[in-house]
């Protein structure tokens, strides 16, 4: 659970110092708009990308969310949905079976 976790706040930090680099950083931004848009919403995800893609304001957007968090929050039903999938997983925890020794 704590490798998951520190995984996924890597890969959160990871993404927010790749979109501050000033070129590579909007490319990122447009590859990565699909998912944010979802996660978001359709008008706040394109405000989100919106921002990150304009060139100085994005840049200085990312590296204030780095130490602040997200400006544009998550729609709701994708937090409860995430709740759900927590809570199913406790309630449901996956076993996986040792492989069998060839013969």
């Amino acid at each position: 659970m704590a490798k998951t976790v520190k995984g996924r706040v890597g890969w959160a930090v990871v993404k927010k110092l790749i979109k501050a680099i000033p070129f590579i950083g909007p490319v990122f931004s447009v590859g990565s708009a699909g998912y944010e848009i979802k996660k978001k919403g359709l008008v706040p995800g394109v405000v989100h990308v919106g921002l990150d893609v304009t060139p100085v304001l994005g840049t200085a957007k990312n590296v204030v969310e780095i130490f602040t968090g997200d400006w544009v929050p998550d729609k709701s039903s994708a937090k409860m949905k995430s709740d759900e999938t927590i809570e199913l997983q406790r309630s449901h925890p996956v076993v996986i079976a040792e492989p069998r020794p060839p013969r």
